[in-house]
């Protein structure tokens, strides 16, 4: 973690604080990326379905935008700084790129599921692991994780069929 304070809250021990802070770097980055990568399906989703998904994105938008702020107040409260410049800090799940410029809703939304999807998995070891270390964040996280699933089983709503199916 990068230039990190002598203090932390009060109860919370420099080097909990300093583990806790690596945690949430990494939700940080994380947090920065879905807000770009729902923005981009925004600005190229096409097709049936375009404007209820256009807007269907803008308040994802916003709450994760704010969740990224959240967690780096969180961070800065901690004693650490929160790394948020394009090129010092990535994120990156797995080999999945998101690569789907202008494209249908069910595209996107295909997409846009399986990226909730890993950062719901993230989120949620990033829960199981600041449970052990601090509740507060673990409280904070658990908030935005369970509106982070709301939104994915919105973006399944529109891909299942009938009987709860996602094809192809």
């Amino acid at each position: 973690m990068a230039d990190t304070h002598p203090y932390t809250v009060p109860g919370l021990s420099l080097d909990k604080g300093q583990e806790i802070n690596a945690i949430l770097q990494d939700r940080l980055n994380s947090m920065n990326d879905l807000h770009l990568t729902l923005k981009h399906a925004h600005w190229n989703v096409v097709g049936r379905n375009f404007i209820g998904v256009h807007e269907m994105l803008d308040p994802q938008i916003d709450l994760v935008r704010g969740y990224a702020d959240e967690v780096a107040e969180r961070i800065a409260a901690l004693g650490g700084s929160p790394i948020g410049v394009p090129g010092r800090s990535e994120y990156v799940h797995s080999d999945d790129v998101y690569d789907v410029d202008r494209a249908s809703t069910q595209n996107h939304l295909q997409a846009l599921s399986k990226v909730y999807e890993a950062v719901i998995i993230d989120n949620r070891d990033a829960i199981s692991a600041t449970g052990k270390l601090d509740p507060m964040t673990e409280d904070m996280l658990v908030g935005q994780t369970r509106e982070l699933e709301k939104f994915q089983w919105f973006m399944r709503a529109h891909l299942e069929d009938a009987a709860g199916d996602i094809p192809g």
